[in-house]
């Protein structure tokens, strides 16, 4: 197991914590690597329901490592390949969250920057601590935030986007929430409670209803209305005609609680 990606399974919930405080937390090509080896893992983990992405120290994420970067100025294409293969590897990650088929929750305990930001938004939910600040700050060294842009645009209005993008400025976890950022803030003693609870609630629900259903709202929401309707309609026959469909209807009718066989 890596230390600077902590890995840790109870009941259902999969909590991945960066742990690399001396970079606060960057997306190293190491750090990445290591978020999206963990995240394939977990598609084949039949005990997962919830992944938890978390964080150790100063900062949730500060995005990318800005050294490892310079260091390659002294390739002979002055890093031309190297950045590249870079933000590749940065899409790949990002995407893998959105389309990976288990729900995953950002625990924010500190500042997201940057890519640290664009993680955050890649999330499906996010619950913050109360102090923690969000920014895509690249305008201020010279560096526009154009793949955070792709995560961040997709969760606030353009707007709201557009400012954080021009002015690089920190806002607080209140403007964050207000503007679609996050979920909701929660006083610090109790981020990691409040996120247990989400997820235990989430992880009590059928997996295969919850595959369903997050494949499917990232899929209409880049369609047209038309197409969106007819595609979720194929998708409720889909959904209807499962096993766990049948239980849940059944003991809704009968008032019992389900028992899932998550098929």
């Amino acid at each position: 197991m890596s230390d600077i990606l902590l890995q840790e399974r109870q009941a259902g919930i999969a909590r991945l914590t960066l742990n690399d405080p001396k970079t606060r937390n960057s997306l190293s090509e190491a750090m990445m690597a290591e978020l999206v080896v963990a995240l394939d893992d977990l598609r084949r983990d039949d005990t997962a329901r919830v992944i938890v992405i978390a964080a150790e120290g100063p900062a949730f994420c500060s995005g990318h490592n800005l050294k490892e970067i310079t260091a390659h100025r002294q390739d002979d294409d002055r890093g031309a390949a190297y950045f590249t293969k870079l933000m590749a590897q940065c899409a790949t990650l990002m995407q893998g969250i959105v389309h990976h088929p288990l729900p995953v929750i950002a625990e924010i305990q500190a500042v997201a920057s940057a890519a640290g930001c664009q993680l955050v938004a890649s999330c499906d939910l996010a619950i913050a601590a109360e102090p923690v600040r969000f920014a895509t700050p690249g305008v201020n060294i010279g560096l526009f935030c154009s793949t955070p842009m792709v995560a961040l645009s997709r969760n606030v209005t353009a707007k709201h986007a557009m400012e954080m993008l021009l002015t690089g400025d920190l806002i607080d976890a209140e403007d964050a929430r207000r503007i679609g950022l996050i979920n909701r803030i929660v006083p610090s003693q109790f981020l990691r409670q409040s996120v247990d609870e989400l997820a235990a609630k989430i992880a009590s629900k059928s997996k295969a209803v919850t595959k369903i259903g997050k494949e499917a709202f990232y899929r209409q929401r880049e369609m047209t209305l038309p197409d969106a309707y007819d595609y979720a309609a194929r998708v409720m026959v889909e959904n209807l005609l499962i096993r766990d469909a049948e239980e849940g209807i059944g003991a809704f009718v009968d008032k019992r609680p389900p028992e899932w066989q998550d098929r």
